[in-house]
């Protein structure tokens, strides 16, 4: 069809020349609406020539996350095997939500989590979802839990809902992710109702301070920690906290949305150390195995726990056998896209030793990054550069924090308005830093004297700008 020909080749067309181009949109928001707004058609148009005016008028507002020095966020840059896995996911226009629907959709899943079990050295019993993205994995895996722990007091929450139920204490480290407080909302917990355990310089929750907090509760208690601190990349104490879990007759889940691929590099994988003790686990494909959005796993050992909370069924559905691994009693979704297609072709296409080298060196990366930029007078390296995540905050001890974060707004602005690199910001202890992320499949060694020279000059620049200011004033 010649549609597909032309999508292919505009695709392709981008896909090649992204690395040379500046790493920000060319038009913004307001500009891109513009650009779209019109009335609906009256009459339809060739579809070649519709896919050729949506190319025509988006590819300016793109955000080139795949770009090699894309930074900006822990975003993935979509390999293209996996791009070309997905192109096949919507060209067969399956429905993966059960193996009548598509067979080859779940058999292609159940082989990609035994994959991802595997690589990730994660408990081979447990039961491996697929869903958009660390939220919803989250949402579904905490589900398990929560059903999980009302059915030990008694209370059948699939059947009889939260009225009258016993409460159960949830315990997050006070770094917790947003994503995290929104799955724990939707499942009716509340964000506002959790209880908030310590954490250190890092982020890392303090295992003294939630053993204290469990021991004060009585009732079902869920635990949450995390691998892989949204700013600073820390890991949480599993081994400890894995212990007050037993102690208490927890549930532990461990929010580890790029955090978890530690585990594929050797000498990283200390970093996991009693990880594996936990009760269920989310992470993401879309960040470190490129594949692209949307693409989450919902890890639980006890699959048996997650069925009851996701189970989908009715006269006209296909039965699904429980002998087998169903596919949509796995997720909060009956129809879907068959995302184990591009997880498969990831895997296939990297192998272990592939995941692994690509993990260990953007965490290679990120080290010698932060190691340029140390020393830089008046820029500061505020995390342990213990995975891919760098924090950095512009100014000295004597400026205040607001001018810092002036200074630091002030250098991000120049670097997007470069386009060499892209980075964003983020609150951390009182400060206003840049955060870079590097996860990118297409980052090269080249790449490391580009973005720290980059770095270099626009805080130089912004420096010059702020002296010739105060001069004037």
């Amino acid at each position: 069809m010649e549609v597909f020909e032309i999508a292919c080749k505009r695709a392709t067309a981008y896909r090649s020349d992204v690395a040379r181009q500046p790493v920000n949109p060319q038009l913004d928001y307001r500009e891109m609406r513009a650009r779209f707004a019109a009335p609906l058609p009256e009459t339809g148009i060739p579809d070649g020539a519709v896919i050729t005016e949506l190319a025509d008028l988006g590819e300016a507002g793109l955000m080139p996350i795949t770009h090699p020095r894309f930074f900006g966020w822990v975003m993935g840059a979509s390999a293209p095997v996996a791009v070309a896995a997905d192109w096949l996911a919507s060209a067969w226009g399956q429905n993966a939500g059960m193996h009548t629907t598509s067979p080859t959709a779940a058999a292609v899943e159940e082989t990609a989590a035994g994959w991802l079990l595997d690589i990730l050295d994660l408990p081979p019993e447990a039961a491996v979802g697929f869903v958009t993205g660390a939220t919803a994995g989250s949402f579904a895996a905490l589900a398990a839990a929560r059903g999980a722990l009302l059915r030990r007091e008694g209370w059948d929450c699939e059947a009889n809902g939260l009225f009258g139920a016993p409460p159960v204490h949830v315990f997050v480290g006070d770094d917790v992710h947003a994503s995290v407080l929104s799955a724990l909302r939707y499942l009716g917990f509340g964000d506002s109702r959790v209880i908030r355990i310590d954490t250190d310089d890092q982020g890392r929750m303090l295992a003294d301070d939630l053993d204290r907090r469990c021991a004060a509760c009585t009732g079902p208690k869920l635990i949450i920690a995390q691998a892989g601190q949204i700013n600073t990349g820390a890991f949480d104490p599993f081994a400890q906290l894995a212990d007050i879990a037993r102690a208490n007759d927890a549930w532990l889940h461990i929010d580890a949305a790029f955090g978890l691929w530690a585990r594929a590099v050797p000498e990283l994988k200390a970093l996991t150390n009693g990880i594996e003790q936990a009760d269920s686990w989310v992470v993401d494909g879309h960040k470190w195995l490129q594949v692209p959005f949307d693409s989450g796993y919902a890890i639980v050992r006890d699959g048996e726990a997650l069925q009851r909370s996701m189970a989908i069924s009715a006269s006209y559905l296909p039965r699904q056998d429980t002998g087998d691994r169903p596919p949509s009693y796995l997720v909060p979704e009956l129809s879907r896209r068959a995302r184990g297609l591009p997880t498969w072709a990831a895997f296939k296409s990297l192998g272990r030793s592939g995941v692994t080298e690509m993990v260990r060196n953007h965490c290679a990366i990120a080290a010698r990054i932060a190691a340029d930029l140390t020393g830089v007078p008046g820029i500061t390296v505020m995390n342990d550069v213990v995975l891919n995540q760098i924090i950095l905050r512009f100014g000295d001890d004597t400026d205040s924090a607001e001018r810092r974060k002036t200074l630091a707004t002030a250098v991000m602005d120049c670097l997007i308005a470069d386009g060499m690199i892209f980075v964003a910001g983020a609150a951390w202890r009182g400060e206003w830093v840049m955060r870079i992320s590097v996860i990118s499949g297409a980052i090269s060694d080249a790449d490391v004297a580009i973005t720290t020279d980059a770095i270099r000059a626009a805080w130089t620049k912004v420096l010059a700008t702020k002296l010739t200011e105060t001069a004037a004033r």
